[in-house]
């Protein structure tokens, strides 16, 4: 092992293992993840080539390759539970896009949660049993978050009893699915539903694309790959066209909204209902925000205590990088976010999965809070950890550049989730609209509950402000209780200055419309602090349920960190409104530094607590022995360009020139 990186764990004041523990949510946890992983991790069915160095359409055949042994393997160990599945998957696939992903996920998700039991007993023995390979088709050229524009048609005919889908305009082509363009065998079309000459809405189909045993196409489906992208090469992403595809009626999913066969709607409870796999994959992404982050940091925080540049001292030996303060400043405030991504990604998966449950049994009432929250967190977490990738590579320096530092790989695979299953600003703007409807029915006189419960008390706190700026600032910014405190206050009068300001903009005869879009940045800004007074909570809430002292004592560290920089960020906000003196902010400052210091001798053994394994951290760079040098040579080699001396190039086109010269 490397020198520096023994030094490193060595010095550590906490036991990484009891770390692991509470990000895996129990020692038992840990062994059984741990035991799934080595199963994909020793067996010689499941080992690749490194795709930095195949084509692209060889990494979408390795892609397919592994994923379809994969899902053999997964049989052949008798896996069956959701987390365990993903833990194998993750340690199969490594940096690998899925291309049966979307199957798994919102396709098999769509069909248990919107499908009738008859359904459910027709289609779901099939999708599990991988004869029908599906996809989720959603998107199209000409539209993508907003769903009320979607123009694919399914118009019902009672006759025949039988939709039929339509594309009728090149706009409405299906584009984007991950697995249509050549992988997936069906797909659940989102189509505007006609029937009886009225238009519905949104709703969900399966509808067959391609013919089981040749895969096909069907008469009347246009169906391909979209071409190359800024990443995802092993995904083909792609694009549907129907022309007067015809489908049974027991292909709408018709768990919440029906078409009896004579053509009459039966409309569903909430029209939200239909979009609940969005939410499920949203609520996801917030978790995927959390790990590829967390891979981002490990990757640059052992890097920076590899290598060692120029002098802090002249004549001294150079460094290690990590010792500078401007490369603690970069990269701490990120391993302090990646925690707390953790612990909401957490919260998000166990809320959802409880609201749903909620859901099945006919209680809708937390249905607005979870589409409001997961939307706004989506958007939150996306945009900050896609910036942090980016500056976890820009602070590896020119090496963070190659390929073989993984970080290239990690964010452009990650980087889409900004835009795919909802753009972010849009995203915002839907959490806006709950913020607002919540402040409006306070100041009717209601309460609300949930995360947004902090507007029930805004009557009181106008007076609240001074008396947080005359808080003992040593306590202020030494006490998490009172930063989220602090955030709350923030959040709410940001809400509050948003929901006056779409006021005013009504006041003036505007259409809704218009006041909404004039205020919109407000309204976004009013969301960004929601969500970041909701991770702070979270977060602060997570250090109770740590027992172990010195566990504890760091990951409070990291708390304070992430509370503390994200004031230092947006300071004009706190002292705009009063929450925070002159003199606070500039103590933010200097505790945000302080901290620096404190969290230095435990950067390694925080990154070790995520415990990736070398084949899923996918970089030579953050490789866990640090022997980063000798391995980014041998890297270098196996690229095909050196597989000759002399390239041919050289003889068909360099070396006529030298000779007519």
């Amino acid at each position: 092992m490397n020198r520096d990186l023994r030094k490193e764990r060595d010095s550590a004041s906490f036991s990484p293992e009891l770390l692991t523990h509470v990000l895996d949510g129990g020692a038992e946890r840990t062994r059984r993840r741990r035991e799934i992983e080595a199963l994909a991790l020793n067996d010689p069915d499941l080992q690749h080539e490194d795709l930095n160095f195949l084509s692209r359409s060889q990494r979408y055949e390795t892609a397919i390759r592994k994923s379809a042994m994969m899902v053999m393997k997964l049989r052949e160990y008798g896996i069956a539970d959701p987390d365990e599945i993903y833990w194998f998957k993750r340690m199969c696939l490594g940096s690998f896009v899925d291309p049966l992903g979307l199957h798994f996920s919102m396709f098999t998700n769509t069909l248990q949660n919107q499908c009738t039991v008859a359904q459910q007993d027709k289609w779901l023995p099939l999708t599990y049993g991988l004869q029908i390979i599906g996809t989720y088709a959603q998107t199209e050229l000409g539209h993508g978050t907003h769903l009320r524009g979607l123009e694919t048609t399914a118009t019902y005919d009672p006759a025949t009893q039988e939709f039929i889908l339509n594309s009728p305009t090149v706009t409405s082509t299906k584009w984007w699915p991950g697995g249509l363009g050549k992988t997936s065998n069906h797909a659940i079309v989102l189509a505007q539903l006609y029937t009886q000459g009225q238009c519905k809405g949104l709703h969900a189909f399966i509808v067959p694309i391609r013919q089981l045993g040749t895969h096909e196409p069907l008469p009347g489906i246009t169906v391909g790959d979209i071409g190359p992208k800024f990443g995802y090469d092993e995904m083909d992403n792609g694009f549907l066209k129907m022309d007067n595809f015809r489908i049974p009626r027991e292909n709408m999913l018709m768990k919440y909204a029906q078409v009896e066969p004579d053509g009459t709607y039966v409309k569903p409870l909430s029209d939200k209902l239909t979009y609940g796999t969005m939410v499920f994959i949203r609520s996801f992404i917030v978790g995927d925000s959390a790990r590829s982050l967390c891979k981002a940091c490990t990757i640059a925080i052992r890097y920076s205590s590899v290598r060692h540049q120029s002098e802090l001292k002249p004549g001294e030996p150079e460094p290690q990088i990590l010792d500078y303060q401007t490369q603690q400043y970069k990269l701490f405030p990120l391993l302090a976010t990646a925690y707390a991504f953790h612990f909401v990604g957490a919260y998000m998966k166990k809320t959802y999965h409880r609201i749903t449950g909620d859901i099945n049994q006919g209680d809708l009432s937390e249905l607005p809070e979870l589409h409001a929250l997961s939307a706004g967190l989506k958007a939150f977490t996306t945009w900050t950890a896609n910036a942090g990738i980016e500056e976890c590579r820009m602070a590896c320096g020119g090496h963070g550049y190659s390929c073989c530092s993984g970080l290239p790989d990690i964010y452009v695979t990650f980087t889409p989730s900004c835009t795919y299953e909802g753009e972010n600003t849009v995203m915002m703007l839907q959490t806006a609209r709950f913020l607002v409807k919540s402040y409006t029915q306070v100041n009717s006189g209601q309460l609300v509950s949930g995360m947004v419960s902090y507007l029930n008390d805004l009557s009181r706190q106008h007076i609240q402000p001074q008396q947080v700026a005359a808080r003992h600032t040593a306590m202020l910014i030494s006490d998490p209780a009172s930063l989220v405190e602090v955030y709350k206050l923030r959040a709410s009068r940001l809400v509050e200055a948003a929901a006056k300001n779409f006021q005013a903009e009504l006041n003036h005869r505007k259409s809704q419309e218009d006041a909404w879009n004039r205020t919109s940045v407000d309204l976004v800004r009013a969301s960004e602090a929601h969500c970041h007074y909701v991770v702070v909570k979270l977060f602060t809430a997570q250090l109770s349920e740590i027992s172990d002292a010195a566990v504890n004592a760091v990951v409070s560290n990291l708390c304070l960190l992430y509370a503390l920089y994200g004031i230092s960020k947006h300071a004009g906000d706190f002292l705009q409104a009063g929450i925070l003196t002159d003199t606070q902010v500039t103590q933010v400052y200097q505790r945000v530094k302080e901290l620096l210091v404190a969290i230095r001798p435990n950067a390694v053994a925080l990154v070790d607590a995520f415990d990736f394994h070398d084949n899923h951290l996918g970089s030579v760079l953050g490789r866990y022995d640090g022997n980063i040098y000798e391995n980014m040579f041998e890297w270098a080699k196996k690229s095909p360009l050196n597989k000759t001396e002399v390239h041919e190039s050289f003889h068909k086109h360099l070396k006529p020139m030298q000779a007519k010269l």
